[in-house]
């Protein structure tokens, strides 16, 4: 059972969990005194700990102690932008599990999906609570941290200096993947694929076409398939 908890309150000792998490553990759970659980920070902490209580408000966890997970480079992160429907959650949710680091969510030309304000500040929330949840079921110490862009120009404005940039185009031919990168980034199009204008933009900054293969793919499936085989291409 993997519990999460806030970076600061993860240490040796009595560790109180409350809130959701408390409600998933003697809830959802049911744990029981004595269970042994794990605890982890989001942040690439973990620990193990056995429950000593559980009240109505809080699971107290004693913890012995607490390890740090070295990730394994490289740190990858995609551009995805808003997909209609459910495809996004499931996108999100898949991009965790196959092990992508920083997802940042931006408003591509031909995305149905347009978000702002309070209703694009409800969808992100939203969307980093599915990280954490994908993040759990996947035995995941550090929850990867999901933003959004203004635009597509913004989006690359963030991205750091160095490292390699690629943009899903299913019209690109296949490219060996990197091996001793220490940073990755990939950008995917919508539903109706990136307008020209934004493939030049992409090409511009540094970013060089990629296909996946014969086959087009589907817009939450494609960063999926390239984040996956970065991943298989790099872990030993």
């Amino acid at each position: 059972m993997r519990i999460f908890v806030a970076p600061d309150a993860l240490a040796v000792g009595d560790v109180s969990v409350r809130g959701e998490e408390h409600h998933y553990v003697g809830v959802v759970r049911r744990a029981r005194v004595g269970d042994v659980v794990e605890l982890v920070d989001g942040a690439g902490r973990r620990a193990s700990g056995e429950v000593v209580a559980i009240t109505a408000n809080e699971t107290r966890v004693r913890v012995a102690a607490v390890e740090a997970v070295v990730a394994a480079p490289p740190h990858v992160r995609v551009l995805v932008p808003w997909i209609k429907g459910e495809r996004m959650d499931q996108c999100l949710e898949k991009l965790v599990e196959v092990g992508v680091d920083t997802i940042v969510v931006w408003p591509a030309a031909r995305s149905v999906v347009r978000l702002d304000g309070e209703r694009l500040a409800a969808r992100i929330g939203k969307a980093q609570a599915a990280a954490q949840a994908a993040a759990r079921q996947s035995g995941r110490a550090a929850v990867p941290v999901v933003s959004s862009a203004e635009t597509l120009a913004a989006a690359i404005a963030e991205l750091p200096l160095g490292g390699l940039r690629f943009a899903l185009d299913p019209c690109a031919d296949r490219a060996a993947l990197p091996s001793l990168c220490p940073d990755v980034t990939f950008a995917s199009g919508p539903e109706g694929g990136l307008t020209s204008a934004e493939l030049d933009a992409l090409l511009g900054a540094g970013f060089a076409s990629l296909g996946l293969g014969p086959r087009t793919l589907r817009a939450e499936t494609a960063p999926v398939v390239a984040v996956a085989l970065v991943r298989a291409a790099t872990t030993s």
